[in-house]
């Protein structure tokens, strides 16, 4: 069974007592604060390894590991073969700046799109404006109605009703 697999099954489980859960959770979490500052030191910086080496490298178990690549995957350059990946599996942790943190913010995660060391990267007019981005963007938005006696916005000048509308 590949990693990615496993680690779905594992922390996703319908079964597992929720305490487990949560803990492995809460652990995660912990651990993907640590490695993502790691990577936001030297952000252009390609790290390339197998998911043993980087889990070794970012001292983290295997699971651990392919959960995070799991969720940075979206937010890389050059996506990961994250579904049939095993241990031995060469993967790139080179991602988009700019997707990173908006994919932050999609995912509700304040402890990573606030770490300090975004400071270093993005100003904060241009961490303030992806954040309006992202925002906006799963923001719908509905045209005003238009009612029969308001102008026709095709800018006839007639009322709707004598214009555009009349065949609705």
């Amino acid at each position: 069974m590949a990693l990615l697999q496993k680690w779905r099954d594992m922390a996703y489980s319908e079964t597992a007592n929720k305490g487990d859960l949560q803990r492995l959770w809460s652990a995660y979490f912990q651990k993907e604060k640590e490695i993502y500052a790691l990577l936001l030191e030297n952000p252009d910086e390609e790290v390339k390894g197998t998911v043993k080496e980087l889990a070794d490298k970012y001292e983290v178990d295997i699971m651990t590991m392919t959960g995070f690549l799991d969720g940075i995957n979206d937010s890389l350059k050059e996506a990961n073969p994250i579904e049939e990946m095993e241990e031995d599996t060469v993967v790139s942790l080179l991602f988009d700046k700019e997707l990173l943190y908006k994919n932050m913010v999609a995912a509700g995660a304040d402890w990573l799109y606030e770490l300090p060391q975004w400071e270093a990267i993005f100003d904060e007019d241009t961490r303030k404006a992806l954040y309006k981005e992202q925002k906006s963007s799963t923001t719908i938005v509905k045209p005003d109605k238009i009612y029969p006696n308001d102008p026709c916005p095709c800018g006839s000048g007639k009322k709707y009703k004598k214009c555009c509308g009349k065949n609705k």
